[in-house]
């Protein structure tokens, strides 16, 4: 999957991150009380990952292996500066509104894990579409998101007014409808049937997680697909085997009482 359209629509639909992946949540939960910040909150991690993907893509030859990481994060953190620096400068409300979210892009697992997955190992086009799906993905998903809460908790989409204060359930703009919103969403999701990370075929999935965190290197996932896959093809030969053996025990066990009930029969026929 390296074309262009592939790219866009694996970010954006497949491997949706926030409703299909489940990544980037402080941020998806925290900034999303309203459209506006979910928006702008989407669109500047977009303009990071669409960046950073780039350059990390022209540089994956010489970055030297054991660095890559670090490396990864100078050139992120570099793009999040620069585009906080324009925040601050144009659009000050929404820079006032996001907060300590914009400097916390540098460690998003989002960012990470597509440079590390994806860009390091890719040329720069498709790396760039990756980046731009995956962006517009967590747009899409915040956007959703915060229009839902601020409807419900403002009585608004976008800071226009359209349901009286008496109508507004304040509750849905705090922290906890934020949850509360994410699990509406998501069983709206498995209801249709739709991409989500409740009802996905992890069969089909390229990633895996082999349940060892503490050395888990990014794309070292799809090793552990193998892995995982391995050992469920294992237990099932090993309990068929354990069913082939236990069914000729009961065979077995059969034929012997038959064998003592014919013995025992012409036992009786003699004395008879």
């Amino acid at each position: 999957m390296n074309t262009c359209a592939e790219r866009l629509k694996n970010g954006i639909i497949t491997e949706n991150p926030t409703f299909v992946m489940m990544l980037g949540m402080c941020p998806t939960l925290a900034v999303t009380s309203s459209a506006i910040n979910g928006l702008g909150m989407g669109l500047t991690t977009t303009a990071v990952l669409v960046l950073s993907n780039a350059v990390i893509s022209l540089l994956r030859k010489v970055i030297p292996d054991k660095v890559r990481i670090p490396g990864f994060i100078v050139i992120v953190a570099s793009f999040v500066t620069i585009i906080q620096l324009l925040l601050q400068a144009y659009l000050p409300f929404l820079n006032k509104a996001l907060g300590v979210y914009i400097p916390l892009i540098v460690v998003n697992c989002i960012i990470l894990g597509r440079a590390e997955a994806y860009a390091s190992k890719n040329s720069v086009v498709p790396s760039l579409f990756d980046g731009l799906g995956m962006g517009l993905g967590f747009t899409f998903g915040l956007t959703c998101i915060g229009i839902c809460r601020e409807i419900l908790g403002a009585g608004s989409i976008f800071n226009i007014q359209f349901i009286p204060d008496d109508f507004h359930i304040t509750f849905f703009v705090l922290a906890p409808g934020a949850f509360l919103v994410l699990a509406f969403l998501t069983a709206i999701q498995n209801k249709l049937q739709m991409p989500s990370a409740t009802n996905t075929n992890a069969g089909d999935a390229d990633l895996a997680c082999g349940g060892n965190c503490a050395q888990c290197v990014g794309s070292s996932c799809a090793a552990n697909k193998g892995i995982l896959e391995a050992e469920r093809v294992a237990a099932k030969a090993a309990k068929a085997q354990a069913a082939k053996e236990a069914a000729a025990k009961k065979k077995a066990a059969a034929q012997k009482q038959a064998q003592d009930e014919k013995k025992s029969d012409s036992t009786e026929g003699k004395e008879d």
